[in-house]
């Protein structure tokens, strides 16, 4: 499963990589850190920061010293220079 999410990921196609994650998770697939990481990263290709941070911190959660400990702390820098006020003026 792992291979396959990194290549839909590879080729931008987040939503497959989702689709294909959701089905091995109904068909009773075990998660590990590395899968809600690859998770974490289809969600923040397609832009919802907030369904990728829950993936990062569930990767955490599971592996103190996974990748998506990097990522979670750039999204929430990105997420704190982000002023959503500025584009109302």
């Amino acid at each position: 499963m792992e291979e396959e999410l990194k290549r839909l990921l590879a080729q931008s196609r987040a939503d497959e990589a989702i689709a294909a994650m959701e089905f091995y998770r109904q068909q009773g697939g075990e998660m590990n850190d590395r899968l809600f990481y690859l998770l974490g990263n289809a969600w923040r290709k397609k832009g919802n920061w907030q369904m990728a941070m829950n993936n990062y911190l569930e990767a955490l959660e599971l592996n103190p010293e996974s990748p998506a400990k990097q990522a979670l702390e750039i999204a929430q820098e990105i997420l704190a220079f982000y002023n959503k006020d500025m584009y109302n003026q």
